[in-house]
């Protein structure tokens, strides 16, 4: 077996709601079974949206640059640089970059995940 090395800048990147995603290690392209992680590029006073849940599985997201906030399940906390957040399976999760840089993030995913695992939140949002 090779050791699985993959550049994020060879991944497609997807344009979504309030962020720019990349798949950096999936089944497919890593060989990985037990995870996912992706990579995703937020803009200054975006939001990731809409708000969502992991139905089956956590998610590790750790901030490698920018500040802003995540809203998990009704509670608001800020992060910055340096700081993991854990969403627990089920429950609603958001994240904004109230930086006035780009915002980069790590998003780890156990077991594997892909945009068909999200529940998506239409009507949640952070509080005014």
């Amino acid at each position: 077996m090779s050791i699985a090395v993959i550049d994020e800048s060879s991944v497609e990147e997807l344009d979504l709601p309030g962020r720019k995603l990349r798949w950096v290690v999936t089944k497919e392209n890593a060989g990985a079974q037990y995870c996912t992680m992706a990579v995703i590029r937020v803009a200054p006073g975006q939001r990731v949206r809409p708000a969502h849940s992991h139905p089956n599985g956590e998610e590790v997201i750790y901030i490698l640059s920018g500040h802003g906030r995540v809203l998990v399940d009704g509670e608001v906390e800020p992060v910055r640089t340096g700081c993991a957040v854990l969403f627990p399976k089920g429950k609603v999760h958001m994240l904004q970059n109230l930086s006035d840089i780009e915002m980069k993030v790590a998003c780890f995913f156990a077991p594997p995940a892909g945009l068909e695992n999200y529940r998506f939140f239409e009507d949640v949002d952070f509080p005014e």
